[in-house]
């Protein structure tokens, strides 16, 4: 009695959730066919299968196996939903949901090195529904306990996998939002489809070309890794001739980035070629030489590129499983902003980002406004850390940079403050305000969407530094190298803000603000592993220490 009355307590819980989702799958139409359940988010009277388990069979499961609370509940909902039928069996047998479910761990646990979901009784009771179906299926009690263990064991794989290792993400510093996933939903899918197919994970595309490149990789390791390249010269470019430019030749067939093996020891012009798209995959310099920065690269050993590949497959985990059709998508160690449009990334521009001790925030925000010709507002921690030690050096300093002095709404002389009385550690008890103009530091424009890190996209008067490999130079807030591109873009739906409109304005140095509209999803991530839009696997230094604090909690190092 007591079991009935919690599994009771379940479907009372959850009976809002049953109605909904009876009252929206039913309007499809669903053939039964031999060997599959019919899909069972339609939760009617009707009996699909005369196998079903007894309430107390999945409590008294649950209770005698170390099963953790949100797996249970899981479990006890799913069969509650079903009205207790079996999801991995019919009359005719053992669905195929359960052998496709059986492959996609063991190629979880080969992919990721991970055997943590293995069941040796999931195994091994396979084996014996294998060797004899009929002998198998007389056997209810068997059923039964292999139904509960692939349904248990479907659930413990949905939370690693899908929802990820990490459960606390802004611990490690990623403030994007993280939406719940409906693993009810996906285990539904599985053992509802009539037609065999792979079970469609909720996770992104980027997530599963990842995926794909990791497998790649792992048959590499298993056949040794890549070929350990030695050389006594500082450099080695076109024309040259090295023993070493043997293995360099094998790693880049091995890689992909050479399309045709050559076991010469000659530098030649397609070992160039494939030289530079390796610099290019890895942010380096693409001289097509190769130097001491590109030796270091080539000679990592294949591990460490696989835990680079896993630790980020564990950040894309917490994205959402499809993105909105349009958006801007900026990744800080790669400093490039992405414009998606209609779910095809139109073009990018460079971007500078904040220095490791000024980092920039990782979130999402919705861009709504732009600024042509700024103010620029200087925060305090610049006034203290950089602007008083110059004005105390000289006067003239604030006249020179077009700066303002207020306190309060009130404009100050600068010249009638005594600086010398501020101290280093001291809060200088006025606001600090740049006019707009050519040497403004955000440029001539600003694109704003409200958020609590106050970051936001920028014009910058220095333009040279976009010229610098890595780009880590702002106080936090991202410089964009085309920043009249990018608002010509955002304005597309507004006709009178074309370019001529928008150059009148900025020659005018006067401040005007710009609503967007429809307002424009920004993400700013971190990703140091990802695969591009022409398929190339990428790689990135871990600029801001971050892959290090989350391969601690994935890996446990």
């Amino acid at each position: 009695m007591k079991s009935t009355s919690f599994l009771n307590a379940k479907c009372l819980l959850f009976l809002g959730c049953v109605i909904i989702l009876s009252m929206v799958s039913g309007c499809k139409d669903r053939t039964q066919k031999k060997g599959f359940l019919p899909d069972s988010s339609v939760y009617s009277t009707q009996n699909y299968s005369d196998l079903t388990l007894d309430s107390q069979t999945v409590i008294s499961y649950i209770k005698a196996n170390p099963i953790a609370n949100n797996i249970s509940k899981e479990v006890v909902v799913f069969y509650t939903n079903r009205h207790n039928q079996l999801g991995w069996f019919n009359q005719s047998g053992m669905t195929c949901a359960a052998p496709n479910f059986q492959n996609q761990l063991q190629n979880f646990s080969q992919d990721f090195a991970d055997y943590s979901l293995q069941n040796n009784d999931l195994d091994s009771l396979m084996k014996v529904y294998e060797a004899d179906e009929k002998g198998f299926m007389s056997k209810i009690n068997q059923v039964e306990k292999l139904d509960l263990i692939l349904t248990v064991t479907f659930f413990k794989y949905a939370d690693k996998v899908y929802g990820g290792t990490t459960k606390n993400a802004y611990a490690l510093e990623w403030f994007i939002p993280r939406k719940k996933k409906d693993y009810q939903m996906v285990l539904d899918s599985l053992v509802s489809s009539a037609l065999c197919e792979k079970l469609q994970e909720p996770l992104n595309q980027q997530y599963i070309r990842l995926k794909d490149k990791l497998r790649a990789y792992r048959l590499i390791q298993k056949k040794g890794g890549f070929p350990r390249i030695n050389t006594n010269k500082k450099v080695l470019q076109l024309g040259n001739s090295d023993s070493c430019l043997v293995r360099v030749k094998q790693y880049l067939i091995l890689t992909e980035d050479l399309k045709i093996s050559d076991n010469t020891a000659l530098f030649t012009d397609s070992l160039k070629k494939a030289v530079q798209i390796f610099q290019r995959r890895l942010g380096l310099v693409a001289s097509g030489k190769i130097d001491k920065l590109t030796l270091h690269e080539l000679n990592q050993k294949i591990d460490f590129w696989i835990k680079q590949m896993m630790v980020n497959m564990e950040r894309l985990r917490w994205l959402p499983e499809k993105m909105e059709p349009s958006y801007l998508f900026i990744n800080i160690p790669a400093y490039t902003l992405h414009v998606i449009k209609n779910e095809k990334e139109i073009w990018t521009t460079q971007v500078v980002v904040g220095k490791k001790i000024t980092q920039t925030s990782i979130f999402k925000g919705n861009l709504s406004q732009i600024i042509l010709n700024p103010f620029w507002g200087l925060p305090t921690s610049i006034v203290r850390n950089e602007i008083l030690p110059k004005l105390k050096k000289n006067s003239s300093y604030l006249k020179n940079k077009n700066i303002e002095v207020f306190s309060g709404k009130k404009s100050i002389d600068p010249n009638s403050i005594d600086w010398e009385k501020y101290g280093e550690r001291e809060n200088v008890p006025f606001d600090f305000r740049q006019k707009p103009g050519k040497d403004n530091s955000l440029g001539k424009m600003k694109f704003m969407f409200p958020n609590n890190y106050h970051i936001y996209l920028h014009d910058t008067p220095a333009k040279g530094l976009f010229g610098a490999v890595n780009r880590d130079f702002s106080h936090g807030c991202i410089r964009v190298e085309n920043p009249k591109k990018l608002a010509l873009y955002l304005l597309k739906n507004q006709p009178i803000w074309h370019e001529q409109k928008i150059n009148q304005v900025l020659a005018t140095n006067q401040q005007t603000g710009i609503q967007v509209k429809p307002t424009v999803p920004v993400y700013i991530a971190y990703f140091t592993a990802w695969v591009d839009e022409n398929g190339q696997l990428n790689f990135r230094n871990d600029l801001y220490n971050l892959d290090r604090k989350l391969s601690k909690e994935v890996f446990g190092d």
